[in-house]
């Protein structure tokens, strides 16, 4: 068992507090592949992750004096790192200003088309080409469906700490989660009609 599984997040927390360098090396091993993985998913380029974590690790270590324990060490660097996605998606759109708020999650429209694929079996999901079709269609989420999504669904985190990295309600992390599920199938269900129909499947999709 390595160092890193010896520690925990808040004797690491300390470690880091104390400029033990061996600490920032074990916490950089321990969540960086999470941080990159978050960043990569959203951004959907590799140099530019590899910043975000760069630049999230620097942040991280330089604030450490400030954090508190209301959340864990690897929901306080996913914030530090959705921060730093967020700033570089502005920079992308920067006519773009969010809006936080009830009324700005309501224009996210109920998607037309459904399709089923629970008919499809597992290798399906797995080719290249599946997965290329889900990057892309990740990539194209309106940003508060992605960004939900990618905590939940990909780095697999809890609905409360989703909701402290976005700083959100639970309530409204759930409704986004739905939301963005329901995008994507409606993203998705023409690759995937017209992969069952290769195969001479009978979708019995529809709407619902």
């Amino acid at each position: 068992m390595s160092v890193v599984e010896h520690s925990t997040e808040q004797e690491l927390a300390e470690r880091i507090r104390a400029g033990d360098k061996t600490a920032c090396a074990e916490c950089i091993e321990l969540h960086a592949p999470a941080v990159y993985r978050l960043a990569f998913n959203m951004l959907g380029d590799e140099a530019e992750a590899e910043d975000v974590t760069q630049e999230t690790f620097l942040n991280a270590f330089a604030a450490i004096d400030r954090f508190e324990w209301r959340s864990g060490l690897g929901t306080w660097l996913h914030r530090i790192a959705h921060n730093q996605v967020l700033m570089r998606l502005r920079k992308r759109q920067p006519l773009f200003v969010p809006i936080d708020g009830a009324e700005d999650d309501e224009q996210v429209q109920t998607p037309r088309q459904l399709f089923d694929w629970c008919c499809l079996p597992d290798k399906d999901f797995e080719t290249a080409e599946a997965q290329a079709e889900l990057r892309a269609a990740i990539l194209e989420m309106p940003e508060k469906l992605r960004e939900v999504f990618v905590l939940r669904e990909l780095e697999g985190l809890s609905t409360e700490d989703a909701a402290a990295v976005l700083d959100l309600s639970v309530s409204n992390v759930k409704v986004r989660l739905h939301r963005g599920r329901l995008w994507l199938r409606e993203r998705l269900a023409a690759y995937f009609t017209e992969l069952a129909g290769q195969k001479g499947m009978d979708l019995g999709g529809g709407n619902g």
